[in-house]
């Protein structure tokens, strides 16, 4: 068995391997520091996954860059980027779909390579394109995944939960794109796990849709599981999650809760200039040495750190005889952010 342990000097965390009731003694890795490890006490690990300096590499390509991140038992954690980010091929390597190149990953101190035996029973997967048997009802799907499972949650339960007892009897081939994402969740929850893996769960669906299955989602952490969802709409993760990471080209570039990734990289206020000449505005306040970024053909944000700073800015356009069509000053969001973090839209990144 393996135990994931802390250091009490450098605080550096690593895992020991060892038997059961076993008490062995080691010297952490990073100080050298003396210590003793007992297997017969339950592990002061409280994180429901841990991931360190994972890396995933395609001959040349490095889809992965050596990240790291931890995820509480009981919260939803978005993993937040553009297709091609990393996101997908993170949580495969986490549900042991793919390898790794290099890394460590435990959930509930487990290492996912050694123990995914019985790791498997505790999580419950939706992968990023789901299908299923086009001629089994909504019923009869479920009861078939469950029966792969050595534990199994009650079907009855995991319907109403889903709000799909009005369906339950139709053909998983007469389903609505938002009912067959729902049912894809259902799936998830056959073996009562205690973490969901929910890659994209909403890619695809109109905007009715998308809330039914956010809904779904805000019920699954009510009822105390722990979500890891990669997504690529910011509202998203703006509207579910209780922690996010944001990864663009393989690397982790911002973590953190929504108030403290916008109060850390997004200072101060966003001017949003709309309908003007992108340009000409760009290039007046730059000159001033103003944070000016392009949303898009002819909408302009820029950063603004004070108050007065508001009326600079629109006397500096005055003079310029620079027009627009409406201003707008708001807290910065996601989009925003990602958008001075990388300096592309998020939204842009990924058609």
């Amino acid at each position: 068995m393996q135990k994931q342990v802390k250091c009490p000097c450098c605080s550096h965390v690593f895992s020991v391997s060892g038997n059961s009731k076993e008490i062995k003694k080691i010297n952490c890795p990073q100080c050298n520091t003396f210590g003793k490890v007992s297997f017969s006490i339950k592990p002061y690990f409280t994180s429901a996954i841990e991931v360190a300096q994972l890396r995933k590499e395609y001959d040349s390509l490095v889809a992965v860059n050596n990240i790291s991140f931890s995820v509480k038992k009981g919260e939803v954690f978005a993993f937040l980027g553009p297709n091609g980010a990393g996101k997908t091929t993170t949580v495969e390597m986490i549900e042991s779909i793919r390898k790794p190149t290099n890394g460590n990953i435990s959930i509930f101190g487990r290492n996912v390579t050694d123990s995914f035996d019985q790791i498997k029973e505790k999580i419950g997967i939706l992968p990023q394109e789901f299908h299923s048997f086009e001629r089994l009802t909504i019923r009869e799907t479920l009861e078939y995944f469950a029966s792969l499972f050595e534990k199994q949650a009650d079907i009855d339960e995991i319907i109403a939960a889903m709000h799909l007892s009005d369906d339950e009897d139709k053909l998983y081939k007469q389903l609505s794109g938002g009912l067959k994402q729902r049912v894809g969740v259902a799936i998830s929850l056959v073996n009562d796990p205690d973490i969901v893996f929910l890659d994209e769960p909403t890619t695809g669906l109109d905007p009715k849709a998308r809330r039914e299955v956010w809904d779904v989602i805000a019920g699954l952490r009510n009822k105390g599981k722990t979500v890891f969802l990669t997504t690529h709409y910011m509202e998203e993760a703006e509207y579910l999650a209780d922690h996010i990471a944001i990864i663009h080209k393989g690397n982790i570039i911002a973590e953190g809760t929504l108030d403290e990734l916008i109060n850390k990289y997004s200072k101060g206020s966003i001017l949003k200039f709309t309908k003007c000449d992108v340009n000409l505005v760009k290039n007046a306040l730059e000159s001033f040495g103003y944070n000016v970024k392009k949303a898009n053909n002819q909408n302009v944000l820029v950063n603004i750190q004070y108050k007065d700073q508001i009326l600079e800015v629109l006397s500096l356009l005055r003079k310029n005889a620079i027009n627009y069509d409406n201003i707008d000053i708001h807290r910065p969001n996601l989009e925003e952010l990602f958008l001075q973090l990388t300096g592309a839209r998020l939204r842009e990144e990924h058609t």
